[in-house]
């Protein structure tokens, strides 16, 4: 729960990104595209095709998978407005993980992947990632996935520019159940949650 304007506990509703929310996340992104024109194509495209493409031709790429009925993500709303949203798919859909070497996979086990946060400026803080960590990983299963991984960052006990925190901290995963099961940085464990 996040806090409502009249001082009470606001609900966070958490849905898959669908061609009938399209424009919420528009409105949740804005014009630069939640940061610097990705528009969460990042994690899908090599460096060099990200780097062509920023800004209005990702922005098309992201349509297009809503249009065609995949759903790449979710979107958390507080009393009706785009507050926070969530990547995730099939690791697989995400190649730029396997070409990290930080972000390898650990074994052949077949995963669903958590890549992406974003939470508005006004909503952060207030537990929207934790609202869309519960409600991916029921998400995922419902798609038939057994487990659901991560790859936040670890600050330790050093603060985070909340900029570089689109993977999500560590300290929320472990609050949603996730584990750890791999760490080749200091500060970016590989966590996983088994979806029961």
């Amino acid at each position: 729960m996040t806090k409502a304007a009249g001082g009470g506990k606001a609900k966070i509703v958490v849905r898959p990104v669908t061609p009938e929310r399209w424009d919420d996340l528009v409105e949740l992104f804005g014009p630069r595209g939640a940061c610097a024109g990705c528009w969460c194509m990042y994690f899908r495209l090599s460096r060099a095709e990200f780097e062509r493409r920023q800004g209005a031709s990702n922005r098309r790429a992201l349509h297009r998978l809503v249009s065609t009925g995949r759903v790449p993500g979710l979107i958390a709303c507080v009393d009706g407005v785009p507050a926070g949203w969530v990547a995730l798919a099939p690791r697989e859909e995400y190649p730029l993980l396997s070409r990290s070497r930080i972000l390898q996979p650990v074994d052949d086990t077949p995963v669903w992947s958590v890549v992406c946060f974003f939470t508005a400026r006004a909503y952060r803080r207030q537990g929207v990632t934790e609202a869309l960590l519960h409600q991916a990983s029921g998400f995922a299963k419902r798609w038939g996935a057994r487990w659901l991984e991560g790859y936040p960052v670890d600050p330790g006990r050093g603060s985070l520019p909340d900029t570089f925190a689109y993977h999500g901290l560590a300290a929320a995963f472990r609050r949603a159940g996730f584990r750890e099961v791999a760490r080749r940085s200091a500060t970016r464990p590989i966590m996983r949650l088994e979806l029961r």
